[in-house]
């Protein structure tokens, strides 16, 4: 049994996990601890804040004690904030923290679209626009591509967390362009991991999600591979070989 720790903050779409653990099928367990520090306001100052190691020691305690083998940071924006170097500190204080490897979803974002070999993606944020723009900026700094930001402009990811099918398809839509090779809806307040496989039919290509790469790349970091065709491309397809 490999077990994978995951640090969410709030209670907004924290059912996407057993959801994806019954969709991975195999000896996978997925341990998740709820941070509720900082609220859940999408504002740049309010974001900063909740992800900062005072608020997460409590939940890396709990994972530790529940002895997963890896942890994530389970916020996109609570990591993009900070900026490519402000969060790859966020996530060296988190491993030191923890003793494990760990990571983030803004990180896991940018490997996932490298094992697809997506050098060109399209953002589909529900964000207000200058938070956004800090994803795509940090998707850039990753080497990743943008063509085209979209953004729905929603504050809190209590209202995100409400959004059914027919909102998150209209999201994706509106964001598309035949330039861009994936689409990315970033988000842990998001609710996707219902509707992967048909996202991908609907727009043909990989749509990736935050909660989605989030487990992901916890089973990269214990250097697990998992054949699961209800998560979309990203779980199926042979990793791309960087050069």
């Amino acid at each position: 049994m490999t077990a994978l720790g995951f640090l969410y903050p709030g209670h907004s779409a924290e059912d996407d996990y057993p959801r994806i653990e019954q969709l991975l099928g195999s000896d996978v367990r997925l341990d998740l601890v709820h941070t509720g520090a900082g609220g859940d306001a999408h504002r740049v100052d309010a974001l900063r804040s909740k992800g900062a190691p005072e608020q997460l020691a409590e939940g890396v305690a709990q994972l530790r004690l529940a002895g997963v083998e890896a942890i994530v940071w389970a916020s996109t924006s609570g990591g993009f904030v900070h900026g490519w170097e402000g969060a790859q500190e966020q996530v060296r204080a988190l491993a030191t923290s923890a003793g494990t490897p760990a990571s983030s979803t803004s990180f896991a974002f940018v490997r996932a679209a490298r094992e697809l070999g997506a050098a060109r993606v399209a953002v589909a944020a529900a964000y207000p626009d200058d938070v956004a723009a800090l994803f795509a900026d940090f998707l850039r700094a990753g080497g990743v591509g943008v063509t085209g930001v979209h953004s729905a402009g929603i504050v809190t990811a209590a209202e995100v967390g409400a959004w059914g099918e027919a909102e998150v398809f209209a999201l994706a839509r509106a964001a598309d362009s035949p330039e861009a090779q994936a689409v990315l809806l970033p988000g842990t307040a998001l609710h996707t991991a219902a509707y992967l496989p048909e996202l991908e039919k609907e727009l043909a290509k990989p749509v990736l999600t935050a909660n989605q790469v989030t487990v992901w790349e916890a089973l990269r970091l214990t250097d697990r591979r998992v054949n699961a065709p209800g998560l979309g491309a990203l779980f199926t397809r042979e990793p791309v070989v960087q050069v």
